[in-house]
Parts: structure tokens; sequence; C-alpha cells
């Protein structure tokens, strides 16, 4: 028996002129997800976990890693690349224990570019809360001797209190570094709060905020020159000298600090800029970045190879829709664009929440570490380019697999 179908010239041309409109190949893409809604749910789900983690991991570690940039660029605004710290060698000095000669401070501070210059030294004694902990029981903390200009030359803050000046360094009182303060349980000045060091009472009159130039003056009770020449014997060599000099002079001056520190023994002087170490901080950051973008990339990959899973297998499971579509005049193009249109619509669920998921991590971990908040637009817009295009190449196959099947062999498994 042969069915024969007769269509007018009319027709014809209708089926010639068939398109796929915007509106029906959104309908058309999405009914895979709403006819199968379970399946498609729990697919959707773990393609937009892979998906979603991979650019979630991109955005956050763009996002984490602009937001610290920026915070280190700030705090070397604030602080200023200009500072120098000039230490003397072993057996340098006329203590020999390092230190530098008396005449270095003064030296230094002919230095034309030079603007300030401070200095401190290891006073050899101990801090402790009370003269009933064995003196033994330091717990890292040190006694340095310093004079009233180390605060400003340091650019530090006071968390309270006041700060040493020409009339306190002979008397016996201290300020605090924060370590010292935390571990001596020091929270304010007020009441007369006291400390032993050494063997006697020190009022103390100042807690600092953290030095991020000089981090080891925060596990330090800080004296005066004075009185520590007059109580403990210390001696009048400089142990370390800060110095600010003119920006544009940064490399000339500390090319002439040993010979002038030192002049007997340059080679033995060491001159340091500690904001050299934030700059190595952000080094190793671009470099985590770069770690952590190669392991977003990872996960893209794997919710992009689950999202052709899923196509394939919807491919086959819909062969008689396919079959259905192609004899009711739908072309190979309609179809191969349906298929695509579906791995893109769930490649798109994984973006944007991704680029939700990174940016809400982005900003709890700036918000914590008292930053602000960036969340780079190229980010968050490359997050969701990146999941249309795995989408895409994707479900390229499958799209192109569906395209491929002709009516009757589809309509054979009806």
């Amino acid at each position: 028996m042969t069915l024969a179908v007769h269509l007018d010239p009319p027709a014809v041309a209708d089926l010639a002129r068939s398109a796929l409109h915007p509106g029906d190949l959104l309908r058309v893409a999405s009914v895979g997800l709403r006819t199968r809604r379970l399946r498609a749910a729990l697919s959707a789900l773990g393609i937009a976990i892979g998906i979603a983690i991979g650019i979630a991991a991109m955005v956050a570690v763009l996002g984490i890693s602009e937001s610290s940039r920026n915070d280190l660029l700030s705090s070397l605004d604030r602080l200023g690349t200009n500072l120098l710290t000039v230490r003397g060698g072993e057996g340098l000095g006329l203590s020999g224990d390092g230190a530098l000669p008396t005449s270095a401070k003064p030296m230094l501070s002919r230095i034309g570019p030079v603007d300030g210059v401070s200095s401190v030294t290891l006073v050899d004694a101990d801090v402790r809360r009370t003269d009933l902990i064995p003196s033994t029981r330091t717990g890292g903390l040190t006694v340095q001797a310093t004079d009233a200009a180390l605060l400003a030359t340091l650019r530090g803050e006071l968390a309270d209190g006041e700060w040493l000046d020409d009339a306190r360094s002979e008397l016996p009182v201290t300020v605090l570094g924060a370590v010292t303060a935390e571990r001596l349980g020091i929270t304010d000045v007020g009441n007369g709060v006291a400390v032993w060091v050494g063997d006697r009472w020190f009022s103390v009159v100042g807690v600092l905020e953290p030095l991020e130039l000089a981090p080891d003056l925060d596990r330090t009770a800080l004296i005066g020159e004075g009185i520590a020449q007059a109580a403990f014997d210390t001696t009048e060599n400089p142990g370390t000298i800060y110095l600010r000099a003119d920006p544009d002079q940064i490399d000339a001056v500390r090319s002439v600090l040993p010979a002038t520190a030192a002049p007997e023994a340059p080679d033995t002087v060491e001159v340091a800029r500690p904001t050299d170490a934030i700059e190595a901080k952000a080094a190793a950051s671009d470099a985590f970045t770069a770690l952590f973008l190669g392991l977003g990339a990872v996960a893209l990959l794997v919710g992009g190879v689950g999202i052709a899973n899923v196509m394939v297998i919807s491919v086959l499971e819909r062969r008689s829709e396919i079959g259905l579509r192609r004899a009711l005049g739908a072309t190979r193009r309609h179809v191969s664009i349906q298929f695509l249109a579906e791995a893109l619509l769930l490649s798109a669920l994984g973006g944007v929440s991704g680029v939700a998921l990174g940016a809400g991590v982005t900003a709890a971990y700036d918000l914590a570490r008292g930053w602000a908040v960036v969340v780079p637009v190229a980010g968050v817009v490359g997050g969701v380019v990146a999941a249309l295009l795995i989408g895409a190449v994707a479900g390229l196959y499958p799209a192109t697999r569906a395209a491929r099947l002709s009516p009757t062999d589809a309509l054979r498994t009806v």
C-alpha cells in the first residue's frame, strides 16, 4: 500500500519560508526542561554546581585578588615607600653585638634628602605583668629604648594613651606594642596601669596600633633612651635606625647609607626597605590567583562535560519528539538550534548562579578582612560569557546529532 501526500504550491511555499522566531525558540528550547522536570532539575543542579563552582572560583579569586591589591596599594600610599631601615652586622660597633656606631644616627640625619631619623636599641630587661611572675616567662616580649621621633617616622598610631616625649624619656613610663599589650592583658591605660620592667615598675602611658612597617616592635615595651641608660645601663649605640627620605631620591640615599652609618665597616651594614615585603606579598598573591583560576577552569571543564552528557542522553530519549518535529516541517537547522539553546539555558543557569556565589564569597571575605568590597565587572561579565561559551561548545555535538536524525528513523522508536 502506497501513501501519497499532495501539497498545494502555497503550502510548499509556506514550508520553505518556515522560521523559528526568538519567542518560539525559547519555548521549544525549554520544553525538555519543563516536560521532564525531575530529570531536568537533577541535571540542571549537577551542571549548575559544576559550572557555578568554576565561575564562583574565578569571580571570587579575581574579586579577592583585586580587593587585596587595593588594600595593599592603599597601605603603601598611607605608609609610604620611602622608609629605610639600617642595621649593623655582627661585631659592628663598640658593643660588639651588632649595634651601629654612636655617630650613625647624627650622620644619617645630615644626608640632604633624609626627612626624619629615629632609632631603637635593645634593653637588657624583660617586661612582665607583675613582679610575681617568674623572670623566665617572658612570653617572647622584649624591651627597647627609643626616641620621641619614632612614632612619626614609622607613621604609627596609638590605640590608647599618649606617646613618649622628651620629658617622658627620662621617666619610668612605657608604651606597649600591640602584641605586648594583648599578652599582658592591657586594653587601656587608665587607672594607673603599670608593668614590671627589669626590676622596677613602669607606668603604661600608651598602647600602639600594629606597626605594619615594623612588626618586630609589636612585641616590645618601648621606653625612653634616658631612663634606659640610667636604669639598665643601655648602650648609646643604636640597634636599628629608621629613616624617611625623599621618594624621588630613595635609591640614591640607599646607596650611601652603609658608608655614612659605619665608615669603617660599610660592608657589614644591612639596609632594607620594609615595603619590599608588602610588594613581595602582592607578587605571591598573583601566583596564588593564577593557581585558583586554573582550578576554576578545571571545574568549568567538568561542568561542560556534564552538559554534553545530559544533552546526548536527552537526544536519545527524545528521538520520537525529534522525528515528530521533523515530520511536521522542522528543518535540521531548527532541531540543532533547539538543542543548542537548551544547552545554553543550562549553562546560563550555572553561570548566573556562579557569579552570584562568587560575588557573595568576595563580599563576605572583604568585609571579614575589613577591606572595601570590590567585585570586578570583568569577572562578572567574563563568568557569564565563559558559561555560555562552554554551554555552546558542550551542546554542539548533541545538537548536530539530533539534527542528523531522519524523521523515519526517529519515528520507528515510537
